[in-house]
This record gives structure tokens, C-alpha cells and sequence, in this order.
């Protein structure tokens, strides 16, 4: 196991996450449901996973046929297209 490739992986995702809407969301349901907290919790480590997992193994099959660079462009330009609809209240 490559420790260098996990921490930078580790802490990119962590400090991305932090603020993002996912943690609001899991904030608020948390605040509503005080016996539920662990299904919250389980709930939202198993969703995180499984996106997680079908990033890895969609971003292995894309990299078969397109470069990483041409894949960093694209989601550089789909990030900066959402964020002009969500400023916009389009999104």
C-alpha cells in the first residue's frame, strides 16, 4: 500500500468534504432525529463508500481510453459549468 498516495487521498477528501452540502445534510438530519444518529452515521459512511468505490472503478475504466490529463480538463470545465448554474439558480 502506497501510505504517500493514501494520506494525500485522505486529506484531500476530508478537507473537500468539510462545509460541502453532504455535511449539512448530515448535520441537519442529526439535529432531527436524536435516536437515529447511528443510522445517520452508517448511512452516510456506506453512501460515501459507494461513491467512492464507483469513482475509483469508473475513473480505472475511463483511464483505459482517455489520458488522465484530457479527464482533469473535463472535470475542471463540468466544475466550473455547475458552479455558473448554482450561482446563476439554475442548478
Amino acid at each position: 500500500m502506497d501510505l504517500k498516495l493514501f494520506f494525500t487521498v485522505f486529506g484531500t477528501i476530508f478537507l473537500a468534504e468539510l462545509g460541502d452540502k453532504t455535511q449539512l445534510a448530515v448535520m441537519a438530519m442529526s439535529s432531527e432525529n436524536e435516536n437515529g444518529r447511528l443510522s445517520i452515521l452508517l448511512g452516510s459512511i456506506l453512501a460515501l463508500a459507494l461513491t467512492s468505490l464507483l469513482g475509483v472503478l469508473l475513473g480505472g475504466v475511463i483511464a483505459k481510453y482517455i489520458s488522465a490529463s484530457i479527464i482533469q480538463y473535463v472535470a475542471g470545465g463540468l466544475f466550473i459549468i455547475i458552479g455558473v448554474f448554482i450561482v446563476l439558480g439554475k442548478f
